[in-house]
């Protein structure tokens, strides 16, 4: 008789091992910030690119082996002057930082002294440091003092797995109250930024925002602010500016965006067995593997996914609507393709669609107009030319 125990069903394989399994044996996850967050709130529909961040896939890498890779990202340049701005700004105990602090956001308190409260944030590991930074809010809290964390680490659960974020600083106020701090390099031009690098930061800071107010929501005499401090240089100096960016509305995008973002386990559920997206695997089988999960292309994309321009070839190739911009794709309404927009458009859409005959009216519209103008191009006959 056999001394060894029946062998049973096979176990089933838990959420992180199947997450392993589709970055490959020895790829490390690739964390997610508020950048990445950001930019998946604003695209809540496209499951290949909430499973691939949950799963936490280099998706430069991948960009790169299916032979679109990404042309974006800040230069080395770039990275050195930013770094050196914000050592700038953080010098002294962060004593420069705290006066901006005050002077746009600490209305009825008494100024920061070189005194304030900057702790020690260092622990092991993402998780460490978010517990040592949630930690150091309550005794900030608690001390009615003003506090500067720097480079905290905050939690936030996304579509079922944690993310580990990190802003550039979190001032506490004595009044208990806690300000997101975004720090960056791009000039602050006659007090006024740049609309489009500001939007980003508020964005991102709305995410920083969430994750706060959960820690704030288990604290007596603390809440988070929904206006964050954006601090960059003034002009075309080295000497950093300040501005107020008002969030609310980005934070309330931003939470009803990531509430509707597929939980990862029911994206990795729906993938055949051995599937991955190893960037060492053959271009052919990362391009079946990719394309085995649901995306959500638009042009918005190019600005802020390493895989937009793969995703942008295959939407061109399948003639989609969602190429010419997520507003027209919207009006379009049925019409999924943009064949099957310019059929409607001819007179071939589908009897009573109320989208398919406004199309065809439109063209109607706009080839009446165009002969119109044709006429009036014309030159004059010899017989009526002006004589001048």
């Amino acid at each position: 008789m056999s001394s060894f125990p029946p062998s049973g069903p096979p176990q089933p394989t838990t959420l992180r091992q199947r997450l392993a399994d589709l970055r490959g044996p020895a790829v490390p996850p690739r964390p997610l910030d508020a950048r990445a967050l950001a930019a998946l709130a604003a695209n809540p529909g496209c499951g290949r690119r909430a499973l691939l961040d949950g799963a936490g896939v280099d998706k430069t890498a991948l960009a790169s082996a299916l032979g679109s890779p990404a042309a974006f990202g800040q230069s080395q340049f770039a990275m050195i002057r930013g770094n050196s701005f914000e050592a700038k700004v953080k010098g002294d105990g962060g004593a420069e930082l705290l006066r901006l602090v005050h002077a746009h956001l600490g209305a009825g308190a008494e100024a920061p002294t070189r005194g304030a409260l900057v702790p020690d944030l260092g622990a092991a590991g993402p998780e460490g440091r978010a517990a040592r930074t949630a930690l150091a809010l309550r005794e900030a809290t608690a001390a009615a003092a003003w506090t500067l964390l720097d480079h905290p680490m905050l939690a936030l659960e996304v579509a079922g797995s944690p993310a580990y974020l990190e802003p550039d600083a979190v001032v506490v106020h004595p009044d208990g109250r806690w300000t997101v701090v975004e720090i960056k390099s791009f000039p602050m031009i006659d007090g006024t930024a740049d609309a489009a690098k500001a939007g980003a930061a508020a964005r991102q800071s709305a995410v920083y925002v969430l994750a706060l107010e959960r820690i704030a929501a288990v604290l007596t005499g603390a809440t988070v602010a929904h206006s964050a401090l954006l601090v960059c240089p003034k002009d075309f100096s080295n000497l950093p500016t300040a501005a107020v960016l008002d969030i609310r509305k980005q934070r309330s995008v931003t939470a009803r965006q990531l509430a509707r973002l597929t939980r990862v386990e029911e994206l990795a559920a729906e993938l055949p067995e051995g599937l991955s997206f190893d960037p060492a695997r053959p271009a052919e089988e990362l391009t079946e593997a990719v394309e085995a999960v649901d995306a959500a292309y638009a042009p918005e994309c190019l600005a802020s996914c390493e895989l937009a321009f793969h995703c942008r070839e295959r939407s061109r190739a399948a003639d989609a609507a969602g190429a010419l911009g997520r507003s027209i794709r919207g009006e379009l309404g049925a019409l999924t393709t943009v064949g099957a927009a310019l059929a409607a458009a001819a007179g071939a859409g589908a009897p009573g669609d109320p989208t398919a005959e406004a199309l065809y009216r439109a063209a109607r519209l706009r080839a009446e107009a165009l002969e119109f103008s044709a006429v009036r191009s014309d030159p004059l006959p010899e017989a009526v030319a002006c004589p001048c």
